[in-house]
């Protein structure tokens, strides 16, 4: 990189002396350098005439690729010197949809207070969407869930911090009365239901679920979407389990009823590469999340 920077500064200069004061070199070992690089390329590099040296058409392209990685190296000295700070930085995140309109909405409002200078782009989607992204080093920190009976394996090189653990509940449609209350989960088993899509992670907790009150749900749609599956609610196509989270918000024509027969939860995850955390940003905005997230 030293003998490239050289090169590109000759073709800037245009003389051996002006590259060698640009660089705090003497003239004679810039001479040296250059008649390196000219063997290790096996091409001459530059054209002399007199005390003027112009550079070769392969001259002129390596001193182009020269000035892009010398632009890369700079950029990259100024992220590895962010890493400790807080001062600036950029902050990449990925969510699913219940956790980011509530608690990274929390989270980010308190960050960008604290941390004005930190540039922050969150992307939405499910976790089995984005974590190859997270994988790629296209994302610092992804929230993650897990639900009972639904622990997956996570990837080699991952690392997860539960944030929160929140129960889950049952939506039904509003103005429907059970004879016992609190609502028992062996109540619903004559009920139609609305679960997630089998391409969801989450697809077989409703199946899971049910199985521990003694029946067999009869599914009859599929949505990802808590909003969807509370709008179905409302109009009477079925029940459905809401995690808390997104019973905050639950429609004007759903009830919501916490179960006594069986108990549900979901964790929340802070996701993040091995060794993250040792980057100030990840680690503050990890400890944001668990901050918020507690009891």
């Amino acid at each position: 990189m030293r003998r490239l920077a050289l090169l590109f500064e000759i073709g800037r200069h245009e003389t051996l002396t002006a590259a060698a004061d640009a660089l705090k070199y003497s003239p004679s070992a810039v001479s040296q350098q250059l008649k390196v690089l000219e063997q290790e390329v096996g091409l001459a590099l530059v054209e002399r005439s007199g005390r003027q040296v112009r550079l070769t058409a392969a001259g002129q392209l390596l001193a182009a690729h020269a000035e892009q990685m010398i632009a890369r190296l700079l950029v990259a000295e100024e992220d590895v010197r962010a890493i400790g700070q807080l001062g600036h930085g950029r902050l990449r995140m990925a969510t699913f949809r219940s956790a980011g309109e509530s608690l990274l909405i929390d989270a980010i409002t308190y960050f960008r207070g604290h941390y004005p200078a930190i540039q922050i782009s969150v992307v939405e989607g499910e976790p089995e969407e984005y974590m190859a992204s997270l994988r790629r080093h296209e994302l610092d920190l992804a929230l993650t869930y897990d639900y009972d009976g639904l622990d997956g394996q996570l990837d080699e090189g991952l690392v997860r911090e539960v944030i929160c653990s929140e129960p889950i509940l049952v939506a039904v449609p509003s103005g429907r009365h059970y004879e016992r209350q609190p609502l028992r989960l062996a109540d619903l088993a004559q009920e139609k239901w609305i679960a997630s899509t089998p391409t969801n992670a989450v697809h077989r907790f409703t199946e899971r679920a049910c199985a521990q009150a003694g029946f067999t749900p009869r599914v009859v749609m599929h949505t990802d979407d808590y909003h969807i599956a509370q709008e179905l609610v409302a109009r009477g196509m079925g029940v459905t389990f809401l995690p808390e989270m997104s019973a905050r918000s639950h429609h004007r024509g759903v009830d919501v009823h916490r179960l006594s027969d069986v108990t549900l939860s979901r964790r929340i995850h802070a996701t993040y590469r091995t060794g993250g955390d040792r980057v100030a940003v990840v680690a503050a905005i990890r400890d944001v999340l668990i901050a918020l997230g507690a009891p």
